[in-house]
Formats: C-alpha cells, sequence, structure tokens
C-alpha cells in the first residue's frame, strides 16, 4: 500500500494498508486504485475455486450451504442463487445507519482482503467495490447485527448487497438512493455472483477493525489534548510544575509516561503563573512548596501516559490485522481452500474494551480537574465556580455537570463487550467476540472524551482570565497561552452568565479538529 498525498489514493497491491491509509480513504474521501499485481493474484486464486467448483466433492462455501448447513451439498445450477441468497439473508440489519465513515472504512477493508488474493473471489469484485468507494457510494448499514464473528457478517452483507444492486445507499451527495440508481449514475455495473464469492464478501473482522482505526486517530489527538488541558489547570490552580522532571519521571520508564510529561514540561516552560510561587533553596536552586498537588494535576503523566500505553498497544493489534487475509474457507499460497477461524473477532474486540476503559480514565481524571475550579476550598482563590457575581450568577457550575454527566456514561460504555458471547446458527457459532458492540460503545466514548476535555479547557480558559489581570501581572506560558488565545477567537471571557452550550460546542469543535493540539505546537514545539 502506498498513499500519494498530493492525489490522494490509496494503492492496493495486497500488501498490509496503515491506519492512516484507512483515514484516509474513510474519512478524508481519498480515492483508491488496484494494482496489476493484486489483480493478478486475484485471477491465480480464482482459477484454484473454479477447479474445486468442477469437483464431484463438496468443498465448504464452494459447493456446499454455510454455517449449520454446511454438509449439505449444492448441484452446479443452484449455486448462484445460493450466493445471492446469503448476501440477501445475511443483509439483517436493524436500527440507526451508522457513520459514513465507519461504512467507508468496512468497504474499503473487505477490498483489502479481496487484493491479497486469498479469497478466491474474481477481480471484477473487488473492481466493483473500488469503483464504488471512488464514486462515493456508501451502503447504508445498521447498528445491530453483528455478533462479531464469521466476521461482521450483516454490516458487510448490506455492503455487498448494494454492490449487486440492491437496496439503499447514500451518494456522493448523502441523498438516500436505492443501489440500482446510484450504480447506474455512476456507469458501474451491478454485481453477479459466482461460487464462493458472497462469502468472500461477509466473512471479516472489516468493520470493528475499521471503527478501531478511526479511534487511533481520534485518541492520538486527544491524549495530547488531554496534556494540554492539564498543563492548563496545572498553570491556572498554581500547582507545581516540579512532579514532571524528566529525572523524576523516568525512575518510572514507561514510554507514554515519558512523552506525557514532556508535553506538560514544554508546555509550562517559562510560565510567570508557575514561577509567581517558586522558591529557591540557599544554595538557588529552585523549589516549590506545591509540590503535593491534588492527583489529577500531579499524576496526569502516569494516567495519561498509561493511556497512551494503551493505544499503542491496540494500534500494534490493529496494525497486524491489516496485515491479514480473513476468510473462511481461504486460498493458500500453495492453492488449498481450507476452512479456518481466523475470522474471530477476539484479538480487535479486547483492544477495543481496553480502549474504552483508558478513555473512560482520562475524561474522569479531567472533570476532577474542572471540579477543583470551581470550588474556593480548592481554586487558589478564584471565585466560586467562576462566576462574574457568585450567587446571583451560577459561572461553569453546570458545565461541570456535563461533564460528570459524560464521565458517568463513560464509565458504563468500559463494562466490556468481548465477555458478553451469545451462541447462535443452531450451536455451529457457540462462541462469538461481540466486537463490533465494543467497537460502536467505543465509538460513543471517544465522542465523550472530546467533550469533557472541551469543557476543562473552558474552565481553564476562564481561571487564567481570572488570575492574569493587570493587578496581578501574570500571563501564562507561551504553550497555554496560544491555547488560551485560540478558545478566545471562538468563545469570550469572563462575565455575566450567558447560554453555555453553543460555547461547549465551539470548544469541542476545536478539540476534534486538532486545532488545540495545533495552536500548543506551534507555541512550543512538536508535542509527542
Amino acid at each position: 500500500m502506498t498513499v500519494t498525498t498530493t492525489r490522494a489514493v490509496v494503492e492496493l497491491s495486497g500488501d498490509p494498508l496503515t491506519v492512516d491509509a484507512v483515514v484516509a480513504v474513510a474519512r478524508h474521501g481519498a480515492q483508491v486504485h488496484l494494482t496489476d499485481r493484486a489483480l493478478a493474484g486475484m485471477a491465480a486464486s480464482r482459477a484454484v475455486v473454479e477447479d474445486l467448483a468442477d469437483d464431484a466433492r463438496p468443498h465448504y462455501g464452494v459447493s456446499t450451504g454455510f454455517g449449520a448447513l454446511a454438509r449439505r451439498h449444492i448441484p452446479t445450477d443452484k449455486r448462484a442463487q445460493l450466493q445471492l441468497g446469503l448476501v440477501r439473508s445475511h443483509a439483517a440489519g436493524s436500527g440507526p445507519e451508522v457513520e459514513r465513515e465507519v461504512v467507508r472504512a468496512l468497504q474499503l477493508l473487505r477490498l483489502a482482503t479481496l487484493a491479497t488474493g486469498r479469497t478466491g473471489a474474481r477481480p471484477v469484485v473487488a473492481e466493483t467495490y473500488a469503483a464504488m468507494l471512488n464514486a462515493g457510494i456508501t451502503p447504508v448499514v445498521h447498528e445491530y447485527g453483528s455478533l462479531g464473528c464469521s466476521g461482521d457478517l450483516a454490516p458487510l452483507a448490506h455492503v455487498a448487497l448494494a454492490a449487486l444492486g440492491e437496496g439503499p445507499v447514500r451518494g456522493a451527495d448523502g441523498e438516500r438512493v436505492d443501489a440500482a440508481e446510484a450504480l447506474a449514475a455512476a456507469g458501474i455495473a451491478p454485481l453477479e455472483l459466482r461460487e464462493k464469492e458472497g462469502l468472500a464478501l461477509i466473512n471479516g473482522t472489516d468493520g470493528m477493525l475499521g471503527m478501531l482505526c478511526l479511534a487511533l486517530d481520534d485518541l492520538h489527538r486527544l491524549l495530547t489534548t488531554a496534556d494540554v488541558a492539564a498543563a492548563s489547570s496545572v498553570e491556572a490552580l498554581l500547582g507545581s510544575d516540579a512532579p514532571f522532571a524528566e529525572d523524576l519521571v523516568g525512575m518510572r520508564p514507561h514510554p507514554g509516561q515519558a512523552a506525557s510529561a514532556a508535553n506538560l514540561r514544554a508546555l509550562l516552560a517559562g510560565s510567570p503563573v508557575v514561577a509567581s510561587h517558586r522558591t529557591f533553596d540557599a544554595d538557588g536552586r529552585p523549589e516549590c512548596t506545591r509540590v503535593q498537588d491534588a492527583y489529577s494535576l500531579r499524576c496526569a503523566p502516569q494516567v495519561h501516559g498509561a493511556a497512551r500505553d494503551t493505544v499503542e498497544h491496540a494500534a500494534s493489534v490493529a496494525g497486524r490485522e491489516l496485515a491479514s487475509a480473513i476468510d473462511n474457507p481461504v486460498v493458500t499460497v500453495d492453492g488449498r481452500v481450507e476452512s479456518n477461524g481466523n475470522f474471530h473477532g477476539a484479538p480487535v474486540a479486547y483492544v477495543l474494551d481496553f480502549l474504552a476503559i483508558a478513555v473512560a480514565d482520562v475524561a474522569s481524571m479531567s472533570e476532577r480537574r474542572t471540579d477543583r475550579f470551581l470550588d474556593v476550598a480548592r481554586n487558589e482563590g478564584l471565585p466560586a465556580f467562576l462566576a462574574d457575581d457568585p450567587g446571583v450568577d451560577s459561572g461553569l457550575m453546570i458545565a461541570q455537570y456535563t461533564a460528570a454527566g459524560i464521565v458517568s456514561e463513560l464509565k458504563r460504555l468500559a463494562a466490556p463487550a468481548s465477555v458478553d458471547s451469545i451462541p447462535s446458527s443452531a450451536m455451529q457459532e457457540d462462541h462469538v467476540s461481540m466486537g463490533w458492540a465494543g467497537a460502536r460503545k467505543l465509538r460513543r466514548a471517544v465522542d465523550g472524551l472530546g467533550r469533557v476535555l472541551a469543557v476543562e479547557l473552558m474552565t481553564t480558559a476562564r481561571a487564567l482570565d481570572l488570575r492574569c489581570t493587570p493587578e496581578t501581572g501574570l500571563a501564562p506560558a507561551a504553550g497555554t497561552g496560544a491555547v488560551h488565545a485560540l478558545l478566545r477567537t471562538a468563545v469570550p471571557g469572563p462575565g455575566p452568565d450567558r447560554f453555555l452550550a453553543p460555547e461547549i460546542d465551539a470548544v469541542t469543535r476545536l478539540v476534534a479538529d486538532g486545532e488545540v493540539t495545533a495552536a500548543a505546537s506551534a507555541a512550543v514545539g512538536p508535542l509527542r
């Protein structure tokens, strides 16, 4: 796989994709291109399947039924009907539509597996999927239907059904139309499936893996944002930067912790606010009596760092999954067609659940920092609730409620889905991963984390306004000051009570779009 940024094209050659490539196609509309090598590999494995189709002996997925019906031999004249019926019957999702970027991710990942040449599908099948992606045709896929074993069957079946010219899709303009109409408008001929091809289109972990890739993209940004928010809180609460010293952090050599602490040091460097309460010992060395700050301040690198290490573990799992060719049966390199269990989603499901735990904990720590600002017993001289006239005004009281309510929801979402197996297919599929469900709740959790961090940043900005006045003569550090200035382009500073919901949404957009981390990095250099 290569990504040519000038043309925004992801090439599919049968080699592993990267998370960045998945995000480029799913989220940013990059085009895809099948290489000649990929098409030749598909043609070679298709020849193996066609040889088996002529064999009098039954071969699973080629000349048999599926699942609990795998022992029935299907005559040649009914095999096209078998594949068509498989797709139609498995397109049994229900509930709300899932997001366009999720559908594009699972389309791309199924296409990438086809391009490995291990599924036995004809090149035209892959070419049709590529054409749909490039035309912006997005099949309607529903929230419910996947148990995360035998692949994300229902979601993938809805995509396959659209390639056959059936069912609803969203066009490039977002309008909902019939698949046949959308394909015709784009000049794409509907597929007519042959032996094994219906099975090849629905037997993969592509939905849960696609959502994992998208979450990884979000979390790399959000965990840096968490460091920015924590640094702003440390500064505005008159906390100490001493616990973030490189030699102290290095005594516990977790890489994520080191990266987070380095960010905090960079963001707080040269802060007049931090310097205002720093003293010096008899030898002229700086010291600070505030080294025992609350854990939500002092231990930020430890918690944010643990989350970073969790993301790196999840990324390693995603990398291995992206290098996989998942189908059942598969065509091996030496030409065998073998049944297997690689479609089981456990490896992905576990890390999806693990990430939801880390997300909940980072958000919980952020909310605790927000709460400290509002309590006169803990906010180091700031007005109650950062209100203009406490008692008359409520300030940011209910903004903290919003963050607290989200954190409570995130704790519920951190309960693992992957332990909740439920049997299906007449007990043939008697253990499933629930990875799709884990991915769906992780998406909600990631969204919640961004909102909680936005509330903290909005709070720190107001606190810095109240702390850094002409009377005090104080100013924030370059990094935290740049973020403060950014927020003030979107929301006003302190004053009497006003409608807060639009302000929370505005800061949430700055977080989600990466503008917060970009502003900080522009001021202090690249953050980790």
